[in-house]
Parts: C-alpha cells; structure tokens; sequence
C-alpha cells in the first residue's frame, strides 16, 4: 500500500490492532486492509520473584498496554500524518495459562501466578489421572486445585477465573470470554463441541463438592469461542484504559482472546493439519496439529487446540533464550570495559554466526538454560549450567552452538514423542526471537528436530501480528470461510520465506549433544536442589 493509501484507511478506521503482552515485551502491530503492519510500538516488562512465586503486577500490564500503544499511535500520526482515532477491528493476546482469579466487584484476589510456575505438580498429577487427560503444571485448573488443597482462603470469593488475556479484554470490553486456543490452556477441551469438556467440568465438581463452595466450574470460567466469533465492542472505559487522551473512540469490534501459541498458528499459518511452528522466544513450544489423537497420555504433551478449535499436541519449555540473552549481555558489557560498542542486534548477528563455525558437536560443551523448572526433563528448579571436561576446549564458536543448542533441548526431547507416535509433519515454521539472525536458528533447529524448518520474512512480528490477523478474520471474512482459507488465501498466498531441511552434518553434531545433555541430567538436578 502507497503512503496515502495507508492514511486513508487510518482515516477511515480500517486498520486493525493486534496487542500481546508476551513474557518480556508488551507490543502493538497495527495492520492495514493487505494485512502488513503499518505501525508498531512495545514495552519491556520483567516477571518476578515473589515468596517463591512468578508474577506480574496488572499494574505494570496496563503500563506497558498504554505505552506499546502510545507508541505505536504516534508512529502512525507522525508517518502517515493521521491521528489514530478509530479502529477496524482489534485483538488481545498474552502469555498462555497461569491463574488469576476475581470476586464478584472485580477485585483481584490474589497475585498473578504466571506460567513459568512449577509448584503445582502433586495436583497436575492427580487431575491428569483423573481425567484420563494432560493436566500441566501451568494450566489454570492446576493452580486452582492447589490453591483449594491448600485450603488458600480467597477460593470461596472466586467469581471469575481467567487468564491474562482474558483480563484485558475483559476490561476492554466487559465480556468474560476466551479464545477456544487460550481456554486450552486453562481446562480439557472439547474439540466437537468448541468448549470445554463437560464430562471433567462434572467430574472436578464432584472432586470438590465437599468444600461447599458457593459456585461451580462452569460458572467462574469464561465462555469459549471459536475465531472468527463475536468478542464484544471496545467500551468507553475500555477506550480510555487503552489510550488516556481520549483520542480514540469506543466501538471498535474485537475478536476473542487467544494465548501467544494460538497467535504464533495464525502468525505461521499453521492451522490445518500436517502444519505445524515452533515460537522461540523467552520459552519454546512447538505446535503440532494432529490428524488422529495420540496412543496415550504424556505428561510431556499438552493437548491444546488452534484458534479454531482442531486438536494440537503442544510441547512446551520453560525456558529458551533467557540465559543465552544473558551471556550475550556480558560479551556486550566486555566490549564497553574494551572501549568498543556494537549495537544489540549488530552483536546478536556476530554471536549467532559464529555458532555455525563451531564443531557441529559443540566440542564436548553442554549447557542447561534453566531459570526455572522444567517438566519435560523432569527438573523441579531451575539453575543455569555450563558443563565440560578438562580436555575440551573453550571456543567461542563451541560455546555459542552449546548456548543454541540448550535453547532446543528440551523441545527436541518432547519432540522424540511425537516421532514415535508417527505423527506427520511437513514442515514446522519458526518465529521470534530465535530466528531473527537468518539462517542460522532455522538451520540448527532443522539439525535438531529432523524436520524441515521455514521462516517468512514475517517471523519477527510473531504474534502480536498474529493476533491482528486473527481481528482480521473477525472483521473480513466471508461466511462459511475458514481460518486456514483466510490465512491461506488472503494473507500467505504471496508470502516470502526460507525453508531449510537438516544437514546431516547438523544432525549428527546434534544427537551426540543431546546424549550428553541427557546424560548431565542428573548433574543440573543436583546442582538446583544445592543452590536452591
């Protein structure tokens, strides 16, 4: 679209907003009619620590919602000479699972408790062989069987339970409603009906009926709808929390909520089955979606679905490029004692690339990246570790594949799984901040998981772009028309990318890595449980 064009369409409120509170940035993707992005604006935001748990202050989420959109709004005036005043459509994505719960005026009861939490596994077990059905230590139900075992007191005052996705756009627009993607996070679905699973919804209630509890499961979760569904109109007091000057006017349609693995689908177009993406960012999941179910129940396995409701086996890790972000900040903080300066992106390039000129094995090196537990490995707490033998040597190129390579790890292993259940996949495409240096996080993950890697050009807008795609088909779509045939029709159909199948070179450096890893197992388990 030509720079008046673009205009226009600010002018006549066709531009559509896509906004994403992600584990470490809160972001704004504003898209026009063709679906690229106009305008962007974002905010850093750290989870914390505290009294043993994960969290973020709701506080901090409406602080970084009003500044990544000021930012973006501003762009837009200043490049197109328009002020943002209405919107076609817009969406709200966050960060999957995790617990937050309200009572009857809205007040929240107690702090967020996020999804990088590990502290739910006696109830995570108990559910899941109830239920007959993966139970995560993440999952909102999870969190809320502990917080009743625990005998925690705001539980009588639950009226509402939901996620942070579900929080913000419940403010937006006064409907306690999910995405069928997000809800996945939260309970069991049912992928014939669009909603959650009505025989375990029953059998939790019966779990804990003697508590004599002044409600039901069903009447503190949100509703469930599928994409494209009806999620209210942006309010006046949603307008206001969105953008405090009062520039912009209430109305604007939003599509239901959905969690960053539903936006990372649509940001991929990876809905139909035999597709699949892999998001790497602060953690890594892969999304793979499922022809036929799978033999058994794995623990290592959530069973979530896409926006649109089909069954995806979900391998999810805790932790991907945090650690290796802080190696990066060291070799930064190197350069300025030298006197040298490279900028972030400039110095992220350097690294990645001499990843590529290391020994394919990494030279004897293993790293653990864990800040946190990891339940794929079976590892409760997480403590960050650099392995080697005296006789291996310590390489730059060495030490930044082992940094990579622990950034996959623990997908790869989830990963094996799937192999073995012969679950097809064509291709995975990958996006976030893993692949943002070309080629090579494509090439190493390709090595690891054994299946060909893609990348479009629109990889580094991930999903707070997904998320507009997502109010996109809110808005646009015909009737009768799909996900997959919007995404496949009306935003992919010209799309640019890269697709890289393993090099066998890649591939075998890689499985010797991963037998030390599994291996040094024990080593990083023992070494948390000291430190802790």
């Amino acid at each position: 679209m030509t720079r008046e064009e673009i205009r226009e369409a600010v002018r006549q409120g066709q531009a559509v907003l896509g906004l994403e509170l992600g584990s470490t940035r809160i972001k704004a993707v504003l898209i026009g009619p063709d679906h690229a992005p106009i305008a962007t604006g974002a905010f850093d935001w750290e989870n914390r620590l505290e009294n043993g748990v994960w969290t973020y202050s709701l506080e901090d989420a409406w602080k970084g919602i009003q500044a990544a959109y000021a930012q973006m709004a501003q762009e837009v005036e200043a490049r197109y000479g328009q002020p943002l005043r209405r919107l076609g459509a817009m969406g709200v994505s966050a960060m999957m699972h995790g617990y937050l719960p309200f009572d009857g005026e809205g007040r929240q009861l107690c702090p967020f408790r996020t999804w990088r939490n590990t502290i739910t596994e006696a109830e995570a077990k108990e559910l899941t062989g109830m239920f007959g059905f993966n139970i995560p230590q993440r999952w909102s139900i999870a969190h809320l069987y502990r917080a009743i075992r625990l005998g925690e007191g705001h539980v009588e005052e639950i009226r509402t339970l939901t996620t942070l996705a579900g929080y913000v756009h419940w403010k937006l627009t006064g409907k306690r409603v999910l995405g069928v993607g997000e809800a996945s996070g939260m309970f069991p679905i049912d992928s014939a009906a669009c909603d959650f699973d009505e025989a375990m919804v029953e059998q939790f209630d019966r779990l804990v009926a003697e508590k004599g509890y002044p409600w039901k499961l069903r009447e503190i979760l949100p509703q469930v709808l599928p994409a494209g569904a009806d999620g209210g109109c942006l309010t006046e007091e949603g307008a206001r929390l969105l953008d405090p000057t009062g520039t912009l006017e209430p109305g604007a349609p939003l599509c239901p909520p959905e969690g960053d693995a539903g936006t990372g689908m649509a940001a991929t177009n990876s809905v139909r089955a035999r597709t699949g993406n892999v998001s790497a960012g602060t953690s890594v999941f892969s999304m793979v979606v499922l022809e036929r179910p799978l033999s058994q129940v794995y623990p290592e396995i959530d069973m979530v679905t896409t926006p649109d409701g089909l069954p995806v086996a979900m391998v999810h890790c805790n932790t991907c490029t945090s650690d290796l972000d802080a190696w990066v900040k060291l070799f930064s903080q190197l350069l300025e004692a030298a006197g040298a300066k490279l900028e972030k992106p400039q110095l992220y390039d350097l690294l990645y690339q001499q990843a590529l000129q290391g020994d394919a094995g990494c030279g004897g090196l293993v790293s653990y990246n864990y800040y946190s537990g990891e339940p794929v490995t079976g590892v409760e707490r997480g403590c960050p570790l650099l392995m080697r033998r005296p006789q291996d040597a310590l390489t730059l190129p060495d030490f930044m594949r082992a940094q990579l390579y622990a950034a996959m790890a623990t997908l790869s292993i989830g990963m094996e799984i799937l192999w073995k259940e012969n679950v097809q996949v064509e291709k995975l495409t990958g996006h976030g901040g893993l692949f943002k240096t070309p080629g090579v996080g494509q090439r190493l993950l390709a090595g690891a998981l054994g299946v060909p890697v893609a990348v479009m050009e629109t990889a580094g807008e991930g999903g707070p772009w997904g998320m507009a795609l997502l109010a996109a088909y809110r808005k646009d779509r015909e009737a009768g028309e799909s996900l997959a045939d919007y995404l496949e029709k009306r935003v992919f159909a010209a799309a640019a990318g890269t697709c890289v199948s393993p090099d066998p070179e890649d591939r075998a450096g890689f499985q010797t890595y991963i037998a030390r890893y599994k291996a040094g197992l024990a080593v990083e388990k023992a070494a948390a449980e000291a430190l802790a």
